[in-house]
């Protein structure tokens, strides 16, 4: 079983990072480790829910600093806008100290990082090992974050001619532009100079991905797999969407959500809108409010919704998504393609229809799309809009039974369930990080 160990962990201050960091958390817990979760004080309440081990697992709040151009009450991502990250970012380096006071008081086994390369420093100095633990997926670390890496191209040796940018992809290279360099450097030094590199993903879809990785920094890569959360025993879906949903017939609703991050502008949120409404099949969208309006009603394309009635609804709020995914009524899952979301929808039995937004899930739609052939992505426009009607030409691809390509990714898909649920597969992975680390402790 090898010794029991206590691990810091210290994700970037993003909900879409911290909660992936607690889900392996509650699985070292499980086997008997201590966790210390450091995290932003506001965060803490919006995680405790999640916490399935308590009793292992404790969460010790960091205040974040002042910093001129960060909103005061900003602690995460989801306070600011990506244009602010930088703010962010330079605040999480000056929690330095709060963290090696920490590590002082507690000498915990290993520490956990993805951002804050600096740790690395600070465990040599406490002779405690550190874990660069990546959240995102392999072929984005493969393409855009080793060594000699360059924005937009894919590196010398890189093993993949289909998982890559194309030239409508602008729209996404010029919002990773903003953060590029910043991030480049973090992730770069970080995975340089850890211990232990470790990557939130399986062989079984990134394996070669993986093994680039692990050349590229000529080191060993230990892989967690994607460590899901059981879905939340005894919680049920929403009452109001367990309604609608029993109102259609099995596989024939399209669900379509973009994450927290992703805020339209109003004129493609219309766009996206009408597409579901070319489309004349049932549909459920969660999507933030797009820019300039408050709620979602007000930004609606005029008389959208007398004519929507009964077999679509928008919605503006949060919605249970794995939940929603399970429900026999949905068939299609429309998405942004983060990490997440994308193996969300790996592990449904809905057909899958992609349109990233931004950098790194733009890759991930062609690891989807061109390299396993289990999704159909939405033909942008030159500009890196799409238009209505490629929107729901997609979604007509994958749920009309007789499209030869449907055919296809249809038949991919569920082969490639059946691999991914196969019994003891995502056990497997996890024991064996575990018992890696614990020879790493030795």
């Amino acid at each position: 079983m090898g010794s029991k160990f206590h691990a810091f962990m210290f994700p970037w201050f993003a909900f879409g990072h911290i909660t992936p960091y607690l889900h392996l958390a509650n699985k070292l817990a499980e086997k008997g480790h201590r966790v210390t979760f450091l995290l932003p004080k506001k965060a803490q309440k919006h995680l405790e829910h999640l916490n399935h081990f308590p009793q292992n697992i404790a969460f010790h709040p960091l205040t974040i600093p002042h910093v001129n151009g960060l909103p005061p009450s900003a602690e995460t991502t989801s306070d600011i806008p990506i244009s602010l990250d930088k703010f962010l970012s330079e605040a999480m380096d000056l929690t330095r100290g709060q963290v090696e006071a920490a590590v002082q008081t507690l000498r915990p086994n290993l520490i956990f990082f993805d951002f804050a390369h600096w740790v690395t420093e600070l465990a040599k100095d406490y002779m405690i090992k550190s874990v660069c633990y990546i959240i995102l997926s392999a072929t984005t670390i493969a393409h855009t974050l080793v060594p000699g890496g360059e924005l937009g191209l894919p590196p010398p040796g890189y093993p993949s001619t289909k998982v890559m940018y194309r030239d409508n992809d602008a729209h996404a290279l010029a919002t990773l532009s903003i953060y590029y360099k910043r991030v480049y450097h973090q992730i770069t030094t970080g995975l340089k100079s850890c211990d232990i590199i470790s990557i939130r993903t399986c062989k079984e879809i990134e394996g070669k991905f993986c093994d680039y990785i692990a050349s590229q920094y000529n080191r060993k890569v230990l892989l967690t797999g994607p460590v899901l959360p059981e879905l939340e025993k005894g919680e049920p879906l929403e009452e109001q969407w367990i309604h609608f949903l029993n109102g259609f017939g099995p596989g024939s609703v399209v669900f379509f959500a973009l994450g927290s991050q992703i805020i339209l502008e109003k004129d493609q949120f219309q766009e996206l809108c009408l597409g579901f409404e070319l489309l004349g099949l049932p549909f459920l969208v969660a999507v933030k409010p797009p820019k300039g309006a408050s709620t979602i009603q007000e930004a609606l394309p005029e008389g959208f919704e007398e004519r929507v009635k009964g077999r679509g609804v928008v919605w503006g709020g949060w919605v249970q998504q794995p939940l929603v995914l399970s429900h026999p009524s949905v068939g299609c899952f429309v998405n942004h393609c983060g990490f997440g979301s994308m193996w969300e929808s790996l592990m449904s039995d809905c057909q899958i229809v992609l349109i990233p937004f931004l950098g790194d899930q733009v890759l991930n739609t062609r690891l989807m799309t061109e390299e396993l052939k289990v999704s159909v992505e939405v033909v942008r426009e030159k500009t890196g809009w799409f238009s209505k009607e490629s929107l729901s030409d997609a979604v007509r691809s994958v749920m009309d039974k007789d499209s030869k390509h449907g055919k296809l990714v249809r038949r991919n898909k569920a082969k490639l369930k059946d691999i991914l649920v196969s019994p003891g597969l995502f056990t497997s992975y996890e024991d064996k990080f575990v018992e890696a680390l614990q020879e790493y402790l030795v």
